[in-house]
């Protein structure tokens, strides 16, 4: 998937993928990390979520990376806030308070950009991008974090014959097939969405499972 597939998307209004409320699963369980207060938390593809300002109000420091910068620029005005703008290598940052949002591509952040995040949020990251990039996306992740990094991973399960991605399915094996060597996984609560999820019953979908996951950088090899 190029870059212009997601800024047409933007472009359009065309972000079904967009949660018009905090996401259940991250009020729910991000307590259970016991991150300490001011930690900063990196999200990435953060879209203009509403799960930032809420990860803000609860006293963390947000790193958000997002390649449409339509989509950085709504987040702010929606949330009435006034950002600073500043160049950060290839990032154009957009930040204000505890939130700091990247503009630009998720594959060039650095560990050195990110060796403050003790805390990763996926809420529609991995989902949104087809197998070849999620290996990659999962790759870099493990690459640049810190050890002992924690977070909250959620995820979709279905049958990806019945409709086109995104969101994609990635089922419970792809998750520790691509994590489970570097990450402790724990698997928190998994449910079935369908009934909720109109565009999923329209498409002829016959199941769509919903999980989350608690992630633990391992510490050693």
């Amino acid at each position: 998937m190029q870059p212009d597939f997601w800024h047409k998307r933007w472009a359009l209004d065309q972000i079904g993928f967009h949660l018009g409320e905090v996401n259940p699963y991250l009020q729910r369980f991000w307590p259970d990390l016991e991150l300490k207060e001011h930690a900063r938390v990196l999200v990435p593809l953060c879209g203009k979520s509403l799960d930032l300002a809420w990860l803000a109000g609860q006293g963390f420091h947000v790193l958000g990376v997002e390649l449409s910068e339509k989509a950085v620029e709504d987040f702010f005005s929606e949330q009435q806030l006034d950002a600073q703008i500043s160049q950060r290598g290839p990032f154009k940052v957009y930040s204000v308070e505890s939130i700091e949002l990247w503009c630009g591509d998720f594959f060039a952040l650095t560990a050195e950009d990110v060796s403050e995040c003790v805390g990763l949020y996926d809420r529609a990251a991995l989902i949104a991008l087809p197998p070849e990039m999620r290996q990659r996306y999962t790759r870099h992740l493990t690459q640049i974090l810190p050890r002992g990094c924690q977070g909250l991973l959620i995820t979709l399960d279905y049958d990806q014959t019945q409709i086109d991605g995104p969101p994609f399915s990635v089922p419970d094996a792809e998750v520790q097939q691509l994590l489970a060597a570097d990450w402790q996984l724990d698997t928190l609560d998994e449910c079935d969405v369908l009934g909720k999820s109109w565009r999923f019953l329209q498409g002829g979908v016959t199941r769509l499972e919903e999980r989350a996951y608690r992630l633990l950088r391992r510490t050693a090899l």
